[in-house]
């Protein structure tokens, strides 16, 4: 794939259908917001990182859309995806007198984008956004399918809505400034596709990972363009999670609980699904639905894509048991039984529960 052609990606959700953008040089080019309905307002959210490489470049590109263009700075990082940093992007569009017509635009990564839905599905009661994600984790990820919220500190993503953008601009070249951890930690939720869904997918990523690495801007648009596809795919059958969706969150049982359990932002969370992801290929293997060969190779691959493979101890005296208490809080569990997205056979996933003895055992074998 040509990294300057423009690529689309097609989110098939009747009345709420969008399309993804895939290119560089896209965020800051007026053509890519002509479609966009009519209003007077645009809030722009982004964060103390992003905001000053790319705020004044959004708000250029804006300018002949919008006759007032507002920008809030939240502070950047996990640890402030709380209630007090929402309540700044209400402040802002209630400071401005924003109105129901006003579009606001989630110029970050996934903590950005993940609010500024949440706030746009909770403004008066419900106002159009864009998702213009500036990571490879949002990109590829995040600010696709309208999961929106905020972290608690029992858990993560445990309040908020889903509620789908009009748009998603995924420029190429704002990975360009992305820090290597950075980059690592949305090649972890690009390298969980292949093997709940696309076992040639997996092929590519391990043959292409060093240029991914690397950020060669080919091998990174084919890797986000795939990505989005399979996301769509997904969210195109089951848009809340009563099913399907559900295998999207592979090696999340497991990374949720190691995010919460150290802190929100000790962690990155792309670091935390990357280990993640080989537990929950050990459980996986224990409850015998694949070899152990294919969980060498992933644990492999998500090593080169510079990704813990190792979890971190929560307790020093009983760290499985803090592992469950956490897990039990996940969205998935039900009547406080947890339940896991595991490997059901290469290139397939689904969400099971296991016995506590045998999760104890993973969580032994797989913490340093």
């Amino acid at each position: 794939m040509n990294a300057t052609d423009l690529q689309t990606v097609a989110i098939d959700l009747q009345s709420r259908s969008y399309h993804i953008a895939i290119r560089g040089s896209l965020f800051d080019n007026p053509l890519s917001y002509t479609e966009l309905p009519a209003a007077s307002s645009a809030l722009i959210v982004t964060n103390t990182t992003v905001g000053p490489l790319y705020a004044e470049r959004l708000q250029s590109a804006l300018l002949g859309k919008f006759k007032h263009i507002h920008t809030v700075v939240l502070p950047d990082g996990e640890a402030f995806k709380t209630w007090q940093t929402l309540n700044l992007i209400f402040d802002a569009l209630l400071s401005h007198g924003c109105d129901r017509k006003t579009i606001l635009f989630a110029l970050g990564g996934g903590v950005v984008g993940d609010m500024t839905g949440f706030a746009a599905a909770s403004y008066m009661r419900g106002v159009p956004f864009v998702q213009v994600p500036t990571t490879l984790l949002a990109q590829v990820d995040s600010s696709v399918g309208g999961k929106t919220g905020i972290n608690h500190p029992l858990g993560k993503n445990m309040i908020g809505a889903f509620y789908q953008p009009l748009k998603v601009v995924c420029d190429l070249d704002t990975l360009k400034t992305l820090p290597a951890r950075e980059l690592s930690a949305g090649l972890a939720e690009v390298i969980k596709y292949g093997p709940i869904a696309d076992l040639e997918f997996l092929a590519w990523i391990e043959a292409h990972i060093d240029a991914l690495m690397a950020r060669e801007p080919q091998a990174l648009a084919h890797a986000v363009k795939r990505s989005c596809e399979i996301k769509a795919w997904v969210v195109g059958q089951d848009e809340r999670e009563a099913g399907l969706r559900a295998i999207l969150n592979f090696g999340h049982t497991f990374g949720h609980a190691i995010e919460a359990g150290l802190g929100y932002g000790e962690w990155l969370h792309g670091e935390a699904v990357g280990c993640g992801m080989v537990m929950a290929a050990h459980l996986s293997l224990r409850l015998g639905l694949i070899d152990a060969a294919l969980v060498q190779r992933l644990t492999t691959l998500i090593q080169k894509a510079g990704l813990p493979v190792k979890g971190p101890q929560l307790s020093a005296s009983d760290n499985a048991g803090r592992y469950l208490e956490l897990m039990r809080l996940d969205k998935k569990a039900e009547g406080g039984e947890i339940k896991f997205v595991v490997i059901d056979g290469p290139g397939n996933a689904s969400v099971r529960s296991a016995p506590d003895a045998l999760v104890r055992e993973v969580i032994h074998d797989c913490c340093t």
